[in-house]
């Protein structure tokens, strides 16, 4: 088929009856539902830009093997313009969403793509895994899915491994093997807009030990297979929330939920690991599920903070404060974290790494950065944000009051901001600021920002412990080696005698 439009996508979704439970009550249509209507229609236009005669050359290539046009999230990187093609369609999709939605279907598409790429690794377990991985990444191209992923147990008791916890099954793990596949049983998390997708995949982070054999897998199955239930977090937004008042809660909302394997089959012909420890642990590095999707949440990063920082420096002009040297200072630092990014991502393109099976990847340093730095960079420029809006923030009237000829002049006159800026221009920049810095979409938004890659401290320490053993400190034993008084050693073993 390759790529697909909104309406093929849209009617996908209605064609599926995923158990999906919201707020204490089953959701018997996913499409008319009002909490997802909208996010529906945003992640349909992402498609529809596939068919865009302006977009179409960089967001999308002819496939070698099929002869159709595929979104540029399956291309196999062998060359450094395979990399930049890849960028191309994170920025476009990214600038379409201002960097909101993370899980927009260009970020499961690369670790698919990743997986069938690297399925040699696979092989040298098991030669069935790596076929299956092969197909299953022609499957999501050919007809052009949109995925969800569940990688992360439920937080139960983090100091107990899988097979430690209370229940055998709190963790998602495999219950028997039968002819036609494998049950499995439990829970993971966080399957961000689930609901509206077409597959989940299921995979893990390294950690597994001796013991924890069963919960060992990796697979992906339709999202409205028998058995599995889709558990909801409470919504940012009720569905019903104007555009006006919220221009952002109301159209991004990316829901998040909890998947509940019920005795769920899974066909063997969608196992691509199983009851193997240690290429479960090796899964994450050697497959590149790690460093090709950084790509894509590096570049949809940059976009998210580039986006917060411009609300940030509109909300201080619209009101005049930028004139003062702390705001100025404060906004000056936002600008320069979002174009340490744009660098970083930039250097990490140019200064690639080729992994064993010829793909190229972007540079594991400065991703890494990039992945250190955004869960600080971006809280702070909500920090700002906030700031620099202080009262005015919480101040905002509603869109029934701009409407009504009754309050016109007041809006006007006590709304307005500096010279230039009328009223109703300042209550719609604040209320779009507002969605980022004190909605519960917004903060559910900062602490995504923060964990979407994990705990940041583990993450520095391993960047750390990675750096530590890979660095040369050749500057270092240069700079010692000048410095030594010729014959120490000889007095030194002379003392030890």
């Amino acid at each position: 088929m390759g790529i697909r439009t909104g309406a093929q996508y849209m009617e996908a979704l209605k064609a599926r009856q995923p158990e999906v439970w919201l707020s204490g009550r089953k959701v018997t249509n996913v499409y008319e539902d009002v909490v997802f209507k909208q996010p529906i229609h945003e992640i349909a236009k992402l498609y529809d830009m596939q068919h865009d005669p302006s977009l179409q050359d960089r967001i999308t290539h002819i496939c070698e093997e099929t002869g159709e046009r595929v979104n540029n999230a399956f291309l196999v990187p062998k060359k450094p313009e395979h990399l930049q093609a890849r960028r191309q369609v994170f920025e476009e999709f990214a600038k379409a969403t201002f960097g909101l939605m993370g899980r927009t279907p260009d970020f499961l598409n690369v670790v698919v793509t990743s997986l069938y790429s690297n399925a040699d690794f696979l092989a040298k377990y098991n030669p069935e895994w790596a076929e299956n991985a092969k197909n299953y990444y022609r499957h999501v191209r050919d007809n052009d899915l949109f995925l969800t992923h569940a990688i992360i147990n439920p937080q139960n008791d983090r100091s107990k491994t899988s097979h430690e916890q209370q229940d055998t099954f709190t963790h998602l793990g495999a219950v028997k093997e039968t002819p036609e596949g494998l049950i499995v049983r439990g829970a993971k998390m966080l399957a961000t807009l689930s609901p509206i997708t077409d597959e989940v995949i299921v995979y893990s982070f390294p950690g597994f030990k001796p013991g924890d054999e069963r919960y060992a897998l990796a697979f992906a199955l339709p999202i409205d297979t028998p058995g599995l239930r889709i558990l909801c977090r409470e919504p940012m937004q009720d569905g019903t929330r104007s555009v006006a008042d919220h221009p952002l809660a109301s159209r991004f909302e990316e829901m998040d939920a909890l998947l509940v394997f019920n005795d769920v089959l899974v066909p063997w012909d969608r196992v691509f690991l199983y009851n193997n420890v240690e290429a479960a642990n090796l899964l994450y590095p050697k497959a590149g599920l790690g460093q090709q999707p950084s790509h894509q949440t590096g570049v949809r990063g940059l976009i998210k903070l580039q986006f917060a920082t411009d609300v940030a420096i509109r909300v201080a002009d619209s009101i005049g404060v930028d004139v003062y040297l702390n705001v100025q200072n404060d906004l000056g630092e936002l600008v320069q974290s979002a174009e340490s990014v744009r660098a970083l991502l930039r250097v990490a393109e140019l200064e690639y790494e080729t992994l064993p099976s010829g793909d190229l990847v972007p540079a594991y340093n400065p991703i890494e950065t990039i992945r250190g730095l955004l869960p600080t960079f971006y809280p702070r420029a909500i920090e700002v944000m906030q700031i620099i809006g202080a009262g005015g923030l919480l101040m905002s009237p509603t869109e029934g009051d701009l409407t009504n000829p009754e309050l016109a002049e007041d809006m006007e006159r006590y709304y307005g901001g500096r010279e230039g800026i009328s009223g109703t221009d300042r209550i719609h920049l604040f209320k779009l600021a507002w969605d980022l810095c004190g909605e519960a979409f917004g903060q559910r938004l900062l602490q995504y920002e923060r964990y979407y890659t994990g705990d940041p401290i583990r993450k520095k320490a391993i960047f750390y412990n990675n750096y530590k053993k890979t660095h040369s400190f050749a500057m270092v034993d240069e700079a010692l080696n000048v410095s030594r008084i010729p014959g120490a050693n000889e007095t030194e073993e002379l003392l030890k005698r």
